[in-house]
């Protein structure tokens, strides 16, 4: 990592990824967009910076690059100019920002192997709350993890066990330090597209217009706090 202990910048700035390998129809997309959209509204001289793992993926880690994230002023030589500068932008872009809306969709309960991919060069074991304590460079930061699932994993279903999404990236983020998380899950997103749950449609639809209306809250108290 770059920097030796948290680094938040001076004026708000907003990072804004989607993972939907769906191009249109995309809940979390729509859920993604809409945050953005109030977040902006709201501080119109704010940073914006956007990426769409779906057409620009952050590849996949390799051992040299991961030598080089563990630590970047020794000499990597098998490290290629333009690895570095992909993992490197990994890391700038969330150094940069003090909000981060990520539209993770559930595939086969987990998270898109991009988010993945982008997780595994932003974090290394050097910036570990239990490692690095109060000088964990990504405390402070706000993230707000908009999904779909195709089926439901709320409590009391009966399914939450299968959710290996949320539990994963709230380990994940708040194990360097990054605590202030919050979820909008979209759920029955499947139903539009499978005759067999074709009656839980209307389902489907009010759970994606609550979370609109939730992730638009969000960004007002997001905004509030960053005031």
């Amino acid at each position: 990592m770059f920097a030796s202990g948290p680094t938040l910048p001076d004026v708000p700035n907003l990072l804004h990824l989607d993972a939907s390998i769906r191009t249109t129809s995309s809940s979390t997309r729509i859920l993604s967009a809409a945050f953005a959209e109030e977040w902006r509204r709201r501080h119109p001289d704010g940073g914006y910076r956007y990426r769409d793992f779906a057409v620009d993926p952050v590849p996949h880690l390799t051992q040299p690059v991961r030598e080089y994230r563990l630590n970047p002023a020794a000499p990597h030589p098998r490290v290629s100019q333009e690895s570095r500068a992909h993992s490197d932008e990994v890391v700038a872009d969330v150094l940069w920002a003090s909000t981060i809306v990520l539209g993770v969709p559930m595939y086969n309960f987990s998270v898109p192997s991009t988010v993945k991919a982008w997780l595994d060069h932003l974090i290394v074991p050097t910036d570990l709350v239990e490692i690095a304590g109060e000088a964990a460079p990504l405390r402070g930061r706000t993230v707000v993890a908009v999904t779909a699932r195709g089926s439901v994993y709320s409590p009391g279903t009966g399914r939450e066990a299968l959710d290996l999404q949320e539990p994963y990236l709230r380990q994940i983020l708040g194990a360097v330090g990054i605590d202030d998380v919050h979820f909008v899950h979209a759920e029955m997103t499947l139903a539009r597209d499978l005759p067999v749950l074709a009656g839980q449609v209307p389902t489907a639809e009010r759970s994606l217009s609550a979370a609109l209306d939730e992730v638009r809250r969000l960004a007002a108290q997001v905004s509030l706090a960053s005031a």
